[in-house]
């Protein structure tokens, strides 16, 4: 039987067990039982590592998890028996592991979870359309469509802000870069975003205080929140601040990564809906990170209809 699951602490209210049996609702296996996704919580690493290598076929890894992912594989690919992904590397985190022939394989489906999530901001039915017309092959195209659109769609380079270094935070950096957008490092350690923009000369990161929050917030397009809990300059915030002035597009975009306590409560959501920006819940980053990932999982076509279905019930905004 094989075996799929979560690894990560804590992890008990997570939604992707729902999610990835929505996914495969209609999916059997070799002996009929369903497809089974299970939450292997613990603050061990070690321990969840053998509970994957001895029972899963492969599994999600949250945080804190991510970077000690990645290095475990990075190790095993010097060995011969490891793969490490484009994304995976360039990020240095991983929430995705897979059992290969080739050894165990890290995959980064947070980053493509992003780079839809924004494209589909920008340009709404862009997803539907293009997994009709591309298959498989959609979110690279998407990635593909926003770069050389990015001068139709800005009147100047845009600018990212990224709150939060953690592995979503490391991979949302690498997105908003990615991307095409000039992009703004901010961390309630200063040091560890430095080190970060050190890390990835190619990116040109920039690092700003934390305590320039609230000024970030007004210069930048585009602002992905990956901290666990609010800042206290969010309730501070007004809808001047989320307006465009100055900027290079018309509507200011805001990610969060919290789907289950979003650190943007349903007041700052509203001044943000006031100055006409445009607000991603985490579940909806949730939702495509599962779309491109859980493929790599399972070697099938997940239900995005059903996983829409699942969230909407729950979480899905």
């Amino acid at each position: 039987m094989r075996k799929f699951g979560l690894i990560g602490d804590p992890i008990s209210k997570s939604g992707s067990p729902s999610l990835f049996r929505a996914a495969y609702r209609n999916e059997e296996q070799e002996d009929g039982s369903p497809y089974s996704y299970d939450l292997i919580e613990g603050s061990d690493f070690e321990a969840s590592w053998e509970t994957f290598i001895k029972e899963y076929s492969a599994i999600n890894v949250t945080a804190p998890f991510k970077e000690k992912a990645y290095a475990r594989v990075e190790e095993l690919s010097e060995l011969g028996k490891g793969l490490v992904s484009g994304p995976a590397a360039r990020i240095g985190a991983s929430n995705l592991l897979v059992k290969t022939t080739e050894g165990i394989a890290a995959h980064n489906s947070d980053f493509t979870g992003i780079v839809i999530a924004v494209a589909e901001a920008y340009y709404p039915g862009i997803v539907e359309e293009f997994i009709k017309e591309y298959g498989s092959d959609f979110y690279v195209r998407i990635h593909q469509f926003f770069l050389m659109s990015l001068g139709r769609r800005f009147t100047s380079q845009p600018q990212a802000l990224i709150v939060g270094c953690g592995g979503a935070g490391r991979a949302a950096a690498v997105a908003a870069a990615e991307l095409g957008f000039a992009t703004v490092l901010m961390n309630r350690t200063e040091e560890k975003a430095r080190d970060i923009a050190e890390a990835m000369p190619e990116y040109d990161f920039l690092v700003d205080p934390i305590a320039d929050f609230k000024e970030a917030v007004r210069e930048c397009d585009l602002v992905i929140y990956t901290i666990p809990t609010a800042l206290p300059q969010i309730k501070e915030l007004t809808a001047d601040d989320f307006l465009q002035e100055g900027c290079s597009c018309d509507s200011k975009v805001i990610l969060e990564a919290n789907y289950k306590d979003p650190s943007f409560d349903e007041e700052a959501r509203l001044k943000l809906a006031a100055a006409e920006g445009i607000y991603i819940p985490g579940s909806r980053w949730l939702l495509y990170q599962a779309l491109t990932g859980y493929p790599l999982m399972t070697g099938l076509k997940p239900d995005l209809e059903a996983m829409k279905g699942c969230l909407l019930g729950t979480v899905f905004g």
